[in-house]
């Protein structure tokens, strides 16, 4: 998740006659619920089904708004999604961990 400068980067926040509006055509990430507790599976652990299944997509917003509110974007590939604005500029926070010295080695070693 980015940090709270991306979120309120001020190149992308208005300080004109709506103070803290999004400006169209900057890159956020929505929220969108896509199944509630009570529609998913019943199979589910009992931790999971009481939390909504949700969906998170960034894209170019497509109409002034403000974080925390309902809005529309247009994603890279051209579709069209509502909800929830979260980010503004969103960036990656994920990795694959620690490198492990031992898997350096692999393939690396011919066979006698």
């Amino acid at each position: 998740m980015a940090n709270s400068e991306d979120r309120l980067n001020p190149s992308f926040v208005s300080a004109g006659p709506r103070p803290g509006v999004v400006q169209p055509g900057t890159w956020v990430e929505i929220e969108q619920v896509i199944l509630t507790p009570e529609q998913r599976s019943p199979s589910l652990p009992e931790d999971t089904k009481k939390v909504p299944y949700m969906m998170r997509v960034s894209g170019f917003l497509l109409e002034p708004a403000e974080l925390g509110v309902e809005c529309s974007i247009r994603t890279i590939i051209g579709r069209q999604l509502s909800g929830v604005l979260k980010v503004i500029n969103p960036s990656y926070s994920h990795s694959f961990g620690s490198t492990v010295p031992e898997l350096l080695k692999i393939g690396t070693q011919a066979d006698p």
